[in-house]
């Protein structure tokens, strides 16, 4: 088994040098921005990157060639075939593929790798050279016999040091050498770079041309499945809601979408999607259906009366059930589907709060032996949560966050509560969810956010840099001007956009993945950091760190107290590990003992927070520079 994409945590030792990222370069944020610098390493791929023309898409989605094709073509997305037998480093490459919008595969056994080529038929092969069987060399030189892979690129990763053994994998037939560890943009740059050139010397796939007007889809479907548009979907369900028309909104989530892409890989499983959209739109003919993002979809059925609602929602979780669909081969598999309904004429306000609540039922229909529930409105709790917070202040509470390395930037996590007219303090835990409930949480949100703006803004008059952590409802972040809401305060007051870190918290980060990543794109290019907070451990949450654009990572409160626990502190020292990997700060919070942040400084954190520092409170002048932990 070869060595691991990335350093593994190993057992604590009294004289290993910690390894850790408290100092980052400067600009570091801009490591995800299109127009990013290369970054220094002594890698092959460095030269690679710094060949690679410049393009306004991501690395695996190439744009349209310049000259030479027909108008309207575009390119398909790049193919890789990881031969890994490791499953971890495996899927860990995967992720950082799928991440730059690569179509991506497994092949864990060496000998069925030749079907892989031949059914996948991919632009590159990643392989790694130690393997169980027939090694990497072999395999490749297996593959060069055959004459319609003679040119197809094998690029190794592998990490074995030796360079003559380099040298007799370049001999075998390969055409590159990677060694592990790499980063996740260096793998990035060597494999796109190595398609393009090779798609650059023969003919380019094709997924989509400009077909003669005669023969293209109506504007209501899509020309490449045949299945309604979202825009189109969306349209409807906005005219119904204007005309408060009978009928329901359903939102269709396929159960267990990471174990599917996992188990199959990407193409089968987006082949898989496609399969379940076709079979869902013809289940709700007449009613218009469209996929909504990577594993749910959304029907508009008008003229539903409300008792028939549900059985509108079971006959499509029933129907879909029944049918197997070919997944590998001659392999076939049943999905099941979550669904989750409410009537239009609840009054929403618009198109995303109906959306939302559909959404809400199904995250209730997951725990539900049908899986099938409905949106039921709660009037009554929505004025009593308005109630609660009539007549109150809002009231702005800060806690340093200290580097375990020194320093003098000063940066604080902001919290809030609002205090009532007769005195009494309503904590964040009791405001946040009674402001989500009445709908009033995107006022408090960016009431919030301009108050921390405004110091930010006073302290760079001042002539001091000040760094906020301001967290934010994904109800907020998902609506479709918080960008440019965001953006537009920033540029207002004049500041540093790095000067914010946007808090995302993981429960909320695991829900709305899509949208949140949407929403960071254009802060991201334009400074603003972002952290996900109360991170635990494990495949989903894990793959959040490739799939947003994060700078820093608080670790869940539970880790506080990992001096107690060996096993606690191992998996501690693994997140931080992890989080290193992906060039993350890490954030210990609620530290309040000298025993508990020697447990922190021991794992690799970057930064602590909690009562041993300092405690909530209204202060701002903290002594960053002469803070000794």
């Amino acid at each position: 088994m070869s060595a691991p994409l990335s350093p593994q945590p190993s057992s604590p030792s009294p004289v290993r040098p910690v390894l850790r990222a408290e100092t980052p370069p400067p600009r570091y944020w801009r490591r995800w921005t299109k127009d990013a610098p290369e970054l220094q390493a002594s890698s092959s791929v460095e030269g690679d990157a710094a060949d690679a023309p410049s393009s306004p898409g991501a690395p695996g989605t190439p744009a349209a060639p310049a000259g030479g094709g027909d108008a309207g073509q575009l390119e398909s997305p790049y193919r890789v075939l990881i031969v890994e037998d490791d499953r971890p480093q495996a899927l860990f490459a995967q992720s950082v593929l799928h991440g730059a919008g690569m179509l991506a595969e497994v092949e864990m056994d060496a000998e069925n790798v030749i079907d892989s080529i031949q059914r996948f038929v991919p632009d590159l092969l990643l392989m790694d050279l130690h393997m169980p069987g027939r090694d990497g060399m072999a395999l490749t030189m297996a593959i060069r016999e055959r004459a319609e892979y003679v040119d197809l690129p094998i690029v190794f990763l592998t990490g074995d040091p030796d360079p003559e053994k380099q040298y007799e994998v370049l001999d075998s037939g390969a055409d590159d050498f990677l060694t592990k560890p790499i980063r996740p943009r260096h793998l990035i740059a060597a494999v796109s770079n190595r398609i393009r050139r090779m798609r650059q010397r023969s003919p380019v796939q094709v997924i989509a041309s400009a077909a003669p007007e005669a023969t293209q889809a109506p504007q209501d479907l899509s020309a490449e499945t045949g299945l309604h548009t979202r825009s189109y979907v969306q349209q409807q369900l906005g005219s119904a809601l204007e005309e408060h028309a009978d009928g329901g909104l359903f939102f269709i989530e396929i159960a267990g979408a990471l174990g599917l892409r996992e188990r199959y890989g990407y193409a089968n499983y987006e082949q898989l999607m496609v399969q379940a959209a076709r079979q869902l739109s013809a289940f709700a003919a007449p009613q218009p259906l469209a996929r909504l993002n990577d594993n749910s979809f959304l029907a508009v059925a008008r003229g539903l009366s409300r008792d028939a609602l549900e059985g509108f929602a079971r006959s499509l979780h029933d129907q879909l059930a029944k049918v197997s669909l070919p997944v590998r081969g001659t392999e076939t598999i049943q999905l099941r589907a979550i669904i989750g309904y409410t009537e239009l004429n609840l009054g929403f306000a618009d198109r995303d709060a109906a959306i939302e609540a559909a959404e809400q039922a199904t995250v209730k229909a997951r725990a539900l032996p049908g899986h099938v529930a409905a949106h039921v409105p709660a009037p009554s709790a929505k004025e009593q949560a308005r109630a609660s917070l009539a007549d109150t202040t809002l009231e702005l509470l800060f806690q340093p966050i200290v580097s375990v390395a020194g320093g003098d930037q000063a940066q604080f996590q902001v919290l809030m509560r609002l205090r009532q007219a007769d005195g009494t303090l309503l904590p964040a835990a009791q405001v946040v969810p009674a402001a989500e409930l009445s709908g009033d949480i995107v006022d408090l949100d960016r009431q919030i956010v301009g108050r921390a703006l405004d110091l930010i803004a006073r302290r760079q008059v001042e002539g001091a840099s000040m760094k906020l952590f301001v967290s934010q409802s994904p109800q907020t972040l998902a609506r479709s001007d918080a960008a440019e809401w965001l953006l537009a305060e920033i540029s207002r007051r004049g500041i540093e956009a790095a000067s914010l870190v946007v808090d995302i918290r993981l429960s909320d980060a695991l829900i709305h993945t899509m949208a949140l990543r949407d929403f960071t794109q254009a802060p991201m290019q334009s400074g603003v950091q972002f952290c996900l907070s109360q991170f635990e451990p494990g495949a989903e949450a894990e793959s959040l760190l490739s799939l947003l654009p994060l700078s820093y990572l608080r670790v869940s409160s539970r880790f506080a107290g990992a001096h107690k626990d060996a096993t606690l502190r191992g998996q501690l020292r693994t997140t931080i590990d992890l989080a290193h990997r992906q060039n993350l700060l890490v954030i210990g919070q609620q530290i309040e003992d000298p025993q508990a942040a020697a447990a922190m400084w021991m794992g690799g954190v970057d930064f602590i927070q909690g009562n041993l520092v300092q405690g909530v409170g209204e202060d701002l002048g903290f002594d960053f520079h002469n803070a000794v932990l």
